[in-house]
């Protein structure tokens, strides 16, 4: 088994929020600081940018300046073994303002040279942007993966896991994803027993279950048909109550077809897949706010007994109902 050499490439041009360091520090951390009791040698790990001096904080109202200075160029991409992509300016994501050529005929060539490429958070739309995602499950951090699947439609965006390995390339979802992307490439580089060591030494759980589905908050779609909203609000007053499409229809005062076809228009879900979203957000809702036991949980949301929720939910949502009281215990 061999660390190998791993580049990570410093994206951001322009000042950006010191927040955006944490995403950088991710494989600084796990690459860069030896091991030698773990494996020796351990990576060789290099900072590359596009020039020196990056500034990568004191972005406007940060309150916080600081400046990276890296000693390598993007001609070291192509002679590494790994190659790391950390989250780009937001600018290039909510604006579409371009990323640098040189970084993305960069990224070609180290993808030609066969580099293992990588991508932390929305570091993903630069390894989109070179054509290295094209026809690959892909992910970012789930607030991005929208825009991600819309400006780059030959990507299959999956918006629900921590991270995804397509062996040649892997891609992660935003912020401690980063971290559990890079323990896997350790996991995988150097086998299990030196990934759960050092994730014992950075005190993080060597594998953390389920993917960020269970972060996600189950959206409340625009409701353009203003008819519907109190037939809705009915609804999500009674989830605890057998409720079906005739029971809905009859409320709105219109066929179960016409209900059907509004919901569509309006929601973009039938009315059963609205109805069984709004019983799990009250289920997500009163496993963090409550003491309630799972079963109870599951009985007011309307999910009825405790195989029905856990299934529903664990599909849905990624982990089980105890599961994701365990990540988001009450304090």
């Amino acid at each position: 088994m061999s660390a190998g050499s791993v580049a990570v490439v410093v994206t951001q041009e322009i000042e950006v929020p010191s927040w955006d360091l944490y995403e950088l520090s991710i494989p600084c951390t796990v690459f860069g600081k030896p091991q030698p009791d773990l494996a020796d040698p351990w990576y060789e790990l290099r900072l590359c940018s596009t020039g020196e001096g990056e500034s990568v904080g004191g972005g406007p109202g940060d309150g916080v300046g600081m400046t990276l200075r890296t000693r390598h160029g993007l001609d070291e991409l192509a002679r590494a073994d790994t190659v790391v992509v950390t989250s780009v300016p937001d600018s290039c994501v909510d604006e579409g303002e371009p990323l640098p050529r040189e970084l993305i005929t960069a990224l070609r060539d180290a993808h030609d040279a066969g580099a293992r490429m990588v991508s932390l958070c929305t570091g993903a739309f630069a390894l989109a942007e070179a054509g290295l995602l094209d026809g690959r499950r892909a992910t970012a951090h789930w607030m991005h993966t929208a825009q991600l699947a819309a400006r780059y439609p030959k990507v299959r965006v999956d918006d629900a896991v921590l991270y995804v390995d397509d062996g040649s390339v892997l891609t992660s979802a935003g912020l401690t994803a980063g971290l559990d992307l890079c323990l896997h490439l350790v996991r995988r580089d150097l086998g299990p027993h030196v990934a759960n060591q050092l994730a014992r030494r950075m005190v993080v759980p060597a594998h953390r279950p389920g993917g960020q589905a269970q972060f996600i908050e189950l959206p409340l779609p625009a409701d353009d048909d203003k008819g519907l909203a109190p037939v809705m609000d009915w609804a999500r007053e009674r989830l605890d109550q057998p409720l079906t499409v005739e029971d809905l229809a009859r409320r709105a005062a219109m066929s179960p077809r016409n209900l059907y076809r509004r919901f569509r228009a309006a929601t973009g879900a039938t009315p059963l897949q609205w109805l069984l979203d709004q019983r799990l957000r009250q289920a997500q809702s009163l496993l963090e706010a409550t003491d309630l036991p799972v079963a109870r949980v599951g009985e007011l949301s309307g999910l009825g007994t405790a195989n029905n929720f856990r299934h529903h939910f664990l599909k849905r949502i990624g982990v089980s109902p105890s599961g994701y009281r365990r990540a988001f215990p009450r304090t």
